[in-house]
């Protein structure tokens, strides 16, 4: 008999795994404009009561275990909110950008996903005589306890996930800045190579294994000095984007979900991915060899994206006096950049013609 209801159990867990797997393949397709838009608080409210259909399940497993009828009855209570989870959270994707989209999806996902574990383990512990299910269930529910959390964290609008999204990427080039900054020069003071001790080699070793490259020659630290100017520059000018389409929220006159915005602030996301991947390029690149011609590349990108930049904050009437003066002190600084970079190239050139050998025969 055992055996007999754990196989209708598993067989009744495959369909509600099944219809939910369906349902949520939806979340792939843009919701209809013409429906009503749902609220994410909305959501947030049902992933509550998901949580708390989890703690009941979990609390089938004190003491002997569930009888097969209240296992069922509790699959089948949770796979229908699960359901109703899925449609409402497609519901709050009306008028959602590519940006907000994906958070919505992710969160979603990890809701269902430590859902389904849950559901799995329970009809997989049904009948057997082990104690481990008493340890397992109780750390499932906590994950879903957790995933339904973090739905208060997921953004409800396209400014609140663009900005995010926007600060991620700026946390990056802080810590690119950082970097930059830890670099020095060469030590031009003989005495400081007479002073290191040679008898330990380990140490030797794991000294060089940290300062790789990291000493720059005086035409180098120039070049550096310049660099951190500019990616300094492009931390302020994200900073002030960020505050820019965050005060949009605060104006009542901005048609925040219009397709116009949307369009716009996703497009201010992919140009500061490209600032990014850009920063990050000339930070590579400053370690001797210096590349040269790589950082003037990716300083010319950059002049190209601060345009862009300023195109599509006045569409949405998010330029503010701190962004112009933010960009403009930016757009200097790779001036002043690719200047020292002509400067380089051209005492680059004086050195390798001073080291040419010229063949006699050839006279």
């Amino acid at each position: 008999m055992g055996k007999e209801e754990k196989e209708r159990l598993n067989g009744l867990l495959i369909q509600h795994l099944n219809t939910i797997h369906e349902t949520f393949q939806v979340l792939d397709q843009s919701p209809p404009s013409s429906l009503q838009k749902v609220s994410w608080d909305d959501v947030v409210k049902l992933g509550e009561q998901i949580y708390k259909q989890a703690t009941t399940v979990g609390m089938l497993w004190t003491g002997e275990g569930p009888d097969a009828k209240s296992l069922e009855e509790n699959m089948g209570t949770y796979s229908n909110l699960l359901q109703g989870f899925l449609l409402l959270s497609h519901g709050s994707m009306i008028g959602a950008g590519t940006t907000l989209s994906s958070y919505i999806h992710a969160s979603v996902k990890q809701v269902i996903d430590c859902s389904f574990m849950l559901l799995k383990e329970s009809v997989a512990s049904y009948g057997s005589n082990s104690k481990a299910h008493q340890l397992s269930i109780p750390q499932i529910v906590g994950t879903v306890w957790e995933a339904c959390t973090a739905l208060k964290k997921t953004p409800g609008t396209n400014v609140t996930a663009i900005g995010r999204s926007m600060t991620q990427i700026a946390v990056s080039i802080s810590d690119v800045l950082r970097e930059m900054k830890e670099l020095k020069p060469t030590s031009s003071d003989p005495s400081d190579e007479v002073s290191k001790p040679n008898n330990d080699t380990h140490d030797s070793d794991n000294s060089s294994e940290g300062d790789l490259g990291s000493d720059l020659s005086p035409e180098d630290m120039k070049i550096a000095e310049l660099a951190i100017e500019v990616v300094s520059g492009t931390l302020s000018t994200i900073k002030e984007t960020i505050r820019s389409i965050t005060g949009l929220l605060k104006n009542p006159q901005t048609q925040k979900d219009s397709n116009q915005t949307v369009d716009s602030l996703e497009k201010l996301l992919d140009i500061w991915r490209n600032m990014g991947l850009q920063v990050d390029e000339i930070g590579a690149c400053l370690y001797p060899p210096q590349e040269l011609s790589a950082i003037r590349t990716a300083s010319e990108k950059m002049v190209s994206f601060v345009g862009e930049l300023q195109e599509q904050l006045e569409i949405i009437n998010g330029t503010t006096v701190a962004f112009v003066d933010a960009s403009n002190g930016l757009k200097n600084a790779l001036k002043q950049l690719e200047s020292g970079l002509g400067c380089s190239d051209d005492d680059e050139v004086v050195s390798e013609m001073r080291n040419l050998e010229i063949d006699p025969s050839s006279q």
